[in-house]
């Protein structure tokens, strides 16, 4: 089974990451961050360029693939999960991490503070697997160690621990590799972090001018048999893809 996850940068490069799409079209599972439903006059923040459509646009780029959408800022800008429309879907879901679902951050200049997991479960070789999709806490300072972003850990932690059978959990977590937020959750669950096992220095873009680097992971329990894993070089975004080939081991 293969897997993308990628921040699509609200589709500010629709065309190329059109193409992008279509010639992955092998891809069973596409984990998508920064996407846009109907956000015509409700995005006052993010302008430049930014698809509102993106969902949309989406939908008829991948035709082939059942989608799953859920927002973290009003019903407009969020999480959405592409998959095959061969592969069975048990049950699909959020869980907020950061603040709750509605919370209006219209008073805070970093708007979209509320921050969720979006879940999916299927059955892959006759066993479960869950894929989680997730965008990170960011307050505008960097990607340090917060107190919100350990709280923020805290509540990913306790929410995959009770999860049957075997688990994908990648996205944008606005977070540096050595942060005790990024660290606890490799700890706690025991999971593998396939960027620092790869030994990726940068999952960025010539797009991203800012120093820091890094942004986007992927962990994995230890049942998943990696069959490939790379960050992919196609500049269709300030973020590079995360591309995983997979088994489920017996």
């Amino acid at each position: 089974m293969k897997l993308i996850s990628i921040n699509t940068w609200g589709g500010r490069m629709m065309e190329p990451f059109k193409q992008f799409l279509k010639h992955h079209h092998d891809t069973d599972i596409f984990c998508f961050q920064e996407v846009y439903h109907d956000a015509h006059g409700k995005d006052t923040l993010w302008v430049d360029g930014s698809n509102f459509n993106l969902l949309e646009d989406l939908k008829k780029t991948l035709p082939n693939y059942d989608f799953y959408y859920r927002a973290h800022l009003g019903d407009w800008w969020g999480l959405a999960i592409f998959i095959k429309k061969n592969i069975p879907v048990i049950e699909e879901g959020e869980y907020f991490v950061h603040k709750y679902k509605g919370h209006d951050p219209a008073i805070e200049i970093h708007g979209h503070t509320a921050k969720n997991i979006q879940f999916l479960r299927t059955e892959y070789a006759d066993k479960l697997l869950t894929v989680l999709n997730f965008h990170g806490l960011w307050n505008g300072k960097g990607k340090s160690d917060t107190e919100d972003r350990i709280n923020q850990s805290k509540k990913i932690i306790e929410f995959i621990k009770g999860i049957t059978g075997d688990f994908i959990f990648c996205g944008d977590f606005n977070l540096m590799p050595d942060t005790e937020s990024l660290q606890m959750i490799v700890r706690e669950l025991g999971c593998r972090d396939l960027i620092k096992e790869a030994g990726i220095t940068s999952t960025r873009t010539v797009y991203y001018k800012k120093p820091d680097k890094f942004a986007d992971y992927m962990f994995v329990s230890n049942g998943i048999e990696i069959k490939d894993f790379r960050v992919l070089s196609d500049e269709v975004s300030d973020h590079k893809p995360l591309l995983l080939s997979f088994d489920i081991l017996i």
